[in-house]
């Protein structure tokens, strides 16, 4: 009868430093408001002092120690800050309902900092009806640009707004109407970006 195998004392190392960046990644992403994963990785391996590697974790993995990291550390305003930001982007939403909103990102996961912000898809035949709304509105806004990834290593350039609501930045990205059937990939798991309308989110 064979035993089980052991790990290779090698492969073992790997698995506890992506760990050690997995861990340092999440925490600067919830305590300095480093929201990009590549960065916050990046960053992390060089404050472990770890040699450049290939073996950095993936996001989903620096997502999974982010909602460990805010389970521990952070559970008690948790909800309250979730229901907070949800609660803005009801309003936001409500605000832009003729551009038909969908919510995206860290407030459909739960996994929210006090840096997070709120990230709607909205859909319009030019930018430019969005950015009359918002000036008849009273509302400035910075003019930004996003990159989306889609299937077969198709990325695509949008634009986007960005303005703030209670101190809370909301980040508007603008598709044409042919263009908002198709989700872009979330850059977490590689699939599809999971959207929820203001009715959906509602019923949260």
């Amino acid at each position: 009868m064979t035993g089980r195998r052991r790990p290779a004392p090698h492969a073992h190392g790997l698995e506890e430093t992506r760990q050690r960046i997995s861990r340092e990644a999440a925490r600067i992403m919830a305590e300095e408001g480093v929201q990009d994963y590549h960065a916050a990785k990046r960053k992390a391996a060089d404050r472990l002092n770890l040699p450049e590697t290939r073996q950095l974790p993936s996001n989903q993995e620096i997502e999974l120690a982010l909602t460990e990291h805010l389970q521990l550390f952070h559970a008690r305003q948790l909800p309250q800050t979730l229901r907070r930001l949800r609660n803005l982007a009801v309003q936001a939403m409500q605000l832009l309902e003729r551009f038909e909103p969908r919510l995206v990102g860290s407030l459909l996961t739960g996994n929210v900092t006090r840096f997070s912000q709120i990230q709607l898809h909205v859909t319009a035949d030019t930018p430019e009806l969005v950015a009359f709304f918002l000036q008849e509105q009273g509302i400035p806004y910075e003019i930004d640009s996003k990159h989306l990834r889609y299937g077969g290593d198709r990325v695509e350039t949008v634009p986007a707004y960005r303005f703030l609501a209670e101190d809370v930045p909301i980040e508007l990205t603008i598709f044409t109407p042919t263009g908002a059937r198709e989700a872009p990939l979330s850059p977490v798991d590689g699939r599809a970006m999971k959207r929820a309308s203001l009715k959906e989110l509602e019923a949260f």
